[in-house]
């Protein structure tokens, strides 16, 4: 028997039928068919509040590619300061919520027909090379529009204990450190508007002195480079880093002390840095927890002693649960039988998906109660890179369902 992860506390001490938002989990069902995501956006404003509590002074940033949800991001946009996105696709899906000032978009390979949308629009581009530089200084130039840019820094450090690791090392990802303050000259003396840095160090983390550790080392990194460059960055996207715990053994990160840190630090700061704005970018800490992936049993067998529920999902909505995104060993994201929350354990099964392949397995031997054909099992955790981020075309099943509540 495998353990699973925690079930997330706005889920965790519900007994009997599952319910999301206040609505029952099978007339979600019912109503919209499965396999269906759906989110709860008052899980997602709390996130928001407790953040706005924790890390007072200091903007925060969706990062749009953890849920890009029209229905979502139309909830989550008045709640933030901006919207960061990596793709001329997210930029629209950002335009219709948010004006182009509030957007920021990132990411290696822009093509240059999203450089011009982006300048067109007004959002920010985070540079990620020298190259890039001049392809948005010569898409300024066509348009007539003086381009909006920062510089996204590979920082020579990473975030230590990080899922992802985004810094430290030869990286597709953003300038290195060692060349940032050369390309900040450049664009300055092109005559593009510079809004400062971007240093993203790793994403994922659940360690506070972890992340306490590398804002510090990105906010002294910011100010040499500043000071290298002779210009005061308008703004200073610290990157994000903030971890959910998906998995058995995983303790939430402790944001108060990392704001607590966070706030000393930037009392403190170098004046080079005095009159710069501050961000934090965040994705998955924001969404993940509100969201919760239905999919109905549509048969039970045993195999050489081992059970199996067959459901009507996979890993081509839930790529992450199946292990396959992410991760090096496969762990179980917490589910349940959604009609019995908190009933005891009756039995190990294994919850597969329908594709024909072996890696489409969502719980892998854990223990749950008996379980029906006909019944809904709820994997939780599925609010940030679920849909999108997971092959949906794979073997022309039909895409899930998705509902904000």
């Amino acid at each position: 028997m495998k353990p699973m992860g925690p079930i997330p506390p706005a889920f965790a001490g519900q007994r009997g039928a599952l319910t999301i938002g206040g609505h029952d989990a099978a007339a979600l069902v019912a109503e919209h068919g499965a396999p269906l995501f759906v989110y709860d956006a008052a899980l997602v404003a709390a996130q928001v509040t407790r953040f706005r509590t924790a890390v007072p002074g200091v903007d925060l940033h969706y990062a749009i590619k953890a849920n890009p949800l029209p229905a979502l991001l139309e909830r989550i946009a008045p709640l933030v300061d901006g919207l960061d996105v990596a793709s001329g696709g997210e930029l629209a899906h950002a335009l219709a919520v948010k004006p182009g000032a509030g957007i920021s978009f990132a990411g290696p390979g822009k093509r240059d027909e999203e450089l011009a949308a982006a300048i067109a629009a007004g959002a920010t581009i985070n540079l990620e090379s020298a190259g890039e530089a001049y392809r948005a200084l010569a898409a300024g130039d066509r348009l007539g529009i003086v381009p909006r840019v920062a510089v996204r820094v590979n920082p020579d450090m990473e975030l230590r204990g990080s899922g992802m690791k985004m810094g430290g090392r030869p990286s597709p990802f953003g300038i290195d450190a060692e060349q940032a303050a050369a390309v900040v000259r450049a664009v300055i003396a092109g005559g593009a508007d510079w809004r400062g840095f971007h240093i993203y160090a790793g994403s994922q983390a659940l360690d506070a002195g972890a992340v306490i550790e590398t804002q510090a080392a990105t906010l002294a990194l910011a100010a040499r480079l500043a000071e290298e460059a002779g210009a005061v960055p308008p703004l200073v996207n610290l990157g994000g880093g903030f971890g959910v715990p998906y998995f058995a053994g995983d303790e939430a990160l402790d944001v108060a002390a990392v704001g607590a840190a966070l706030g000393e630090r930037l009392a403190a700061r170098a004046d080079v840095l005095r009159d710069s704005r501050f961000a934090i970018e965040l994705g998955r800490w924001l969404v993940a927890e509100a969201g919760v992936y239905l999919t109905r049993v549509v048969d039970v067998k045993d195999s050489r002693g081992e059970r199996f529920v067959v459901v009507d999902g996979g890993l081509h909505h839930q790529l992450a649960a199946s292990g396959n995104f992410g991760t090096v060993v496969r762990r179980n994201y917490p589910l349940a039988v959604a009609s019995r929350m908190g009933a005891a354990a009756e039995g190990e099964v294994s919850v597969v998906g329908c594709l024909c392949t072996p890696l489409d397995r969502l719980g892998d031997r854990v223990a749950l109660p008996e379980i029906a054909v006909g019944e809904t099992i709820a994997i939780f955790l599925a609010g940030a890179y679920g849909a999108t981020a997971s092959p949906t075309a794979f073997l022309g099943h039909p895409a899930p369902a998705e509902v904000v509540v």
